[in-house]
């Protein structure tokens, strides 16, 4: 099918066909769901190369329309990421089984016995960007939690999200689940988009993942549920009490490590107390990585010709580049404002030895992840022990920061009587 825009029956169908999949899913059994994931990362290895020929007119494509950096590291696909993809399904796999597990359990005063079961939320559609592996993974958690999915990435990797999306039907085919447990939109087409979001009758949440300009589409047009995974401006906090040696470490990895992704760290602010001392020591460091600092006006002073001044949009900006706002703050009070002014609820990091400012901060602050003494690229599902995530909530409604597994589940009550009635 063509990138032109689905008939309208051809959009219900595909929500209907999810729909009859979640009702086989609720019905499988954790061994089956299993082995699926299992058929699902073999796959993935033994079709790269089909993948890597899609990914490439992908990339081709991105380079012709000037895309560049980041954003293009970002749509690349090679045997070495497929690999890391691979390894991500079966890390799902053999996570601990959620669906059918018994959270709590009281008895009433009458002998009723009232528990709350796990149970999957039935069919999710996921909207996203640019990264291919956002498909295998969205794919395999919900795989592993009993949900169909249905998938629509962007233009950009529309090749690949189709290939990987042909891969992962094929082999929960074989395994005896339907292959519409699974599904990639066949068309990049928005109007499309905007059909889906009115098929509320057949899906039950909505899952937008990428730049602000989607998320807002998304919330506009949607009649479903709606989980934001929006952008994240994360800041690391360097406290009067930080030691310096391992706040510059957390700074340079919280921003270069991996710079276009999410919880990459977008603002630095340092405590007016060791502002003199830190900050000259982060613009050189900063500079020697070929970070471009964008500084306030004590930054600019202390950094010198190192920095440029900030504008105003900085401090909110997620750059997604080697570009890094830093502001000197008069304490922790005003740091914590300055995250609730500019933040967006995804990340925050406190560099102290002081712990009642890292207890205070981890109180104050409200994001979805708050790191005390560590980088802010550690808000990721895998590196906190949940496996792939599906992204990182910044809606505080059901499930908030990195969502794995779990977040794609909800509980019902199961109340077990020997005749009760109610009086």
């Amino acid at each position: 099918m063509t990138r032109t825009a689905l008939k309208s029956s051809g959009v219900a169908d595909l929500a209907r066909a999810a729909r009859e999949a979640a009702r086989a899913l609720a019905k499988s059994d954790a061994a089956l769901r299993h082995f699926t994931l299992e058929r699902v990362a073999a796959t993935l290895r033994a079709r790269s190369d089909e993948i890597l020929v899609e990914n490439a007119a992908d990339l081709a494509d991105a380079r012709a329309a000037g895309i560049t950096g980041a954003m293009l590291d970002r749509l690349c696909l090679d045997r070495e990421r497929l690999e890391s993809m691979a390894r991500a399904v079966e890390e799902v796999a053999a996570l601990p089984e959620v669906i059918g597990r018994v959270d709590s359990r009281w008895r009433r005063p009458n002998g009723l016995e009232v528990a709350r079961v796990r149970i999957p939320l039935g069919v999710i559609a996921m909207i996203y960007e640019s990264r291919p592996n956002v498909t295998t993974d969205a794919a395999a958690l919900c795989l592993k939690t009993a949900n169909a999915v249905i998938l629509r990435g962007g233009s950009e990797a529309f090749r690949s999200n189709r290939a990987l999306g042909r891969v992962v039907a094929a082999a929960v085919e074989e395994s005896g689940l339907p292959a519409c447990s699974v599904q990639v939109m066949p068309t990049s087409d928005r109007a499309a988009l905007y059909e889906l979001l009115g098929c509320d009758r057949d899906i039950d949440l909505v899952i937008p993942r990428g730049g602000e300009g989607l998320i807002r589409a998304v919330l506009d047009h949607s009649r479903i549920p709606v989980l934001k995974h929006d952008r994240g401006v994360c800041h690391v906090y360097v406290h009067a009490g930080a030691d310096h040696d391992m706040a510059l470490a957390i700074c340079e990895n919280a921003k270069v490590q991996r710079p276009g992704v999410c919880n990459a760290a977008e603002a630095i602010l340092v405590d007016k107390a060791v502002a003199d001392a830190f900050v000259p020591a982060l613009c050189r460091r900063m500079a020697e990585l070929e970070v471009e600092v964008r500084g306030d006006e004590t930054v600019c002073r202390l950094g010198g010709d190192r920095v440029v001044p900030a504008a105003d949009t900085d401090w909110g900006t997620e750059f997604l580049a080697k570009i890094v706002a830093v502001r000197v703050v008069d304490g922790l009070g005003a740091a914590v404002d300055h995250i609730e002014r500019f933040g967006s609820n995804h990340t925050e990091s406190i560099v102290t030895r002081d712990a009642d400012a890292a207890e205070r901060f981890t109180r104050e602050v409200g994001s979805s992840t708050v790191i005390v003494n560590a980088s802010t690229r550690f808000a990721d599902g895998g590196e906190l022990g949940l496996g792939a995530e599906i992204g990182i909530s910044t809606s505080k409604l059901h499930a908030y920061g990195p969502m794995g597994a779990e977040g794609l589940t909800t509980t019902k009550f199961v109340v077990r009587g020997e005749g009760q009635v109610r009086g």
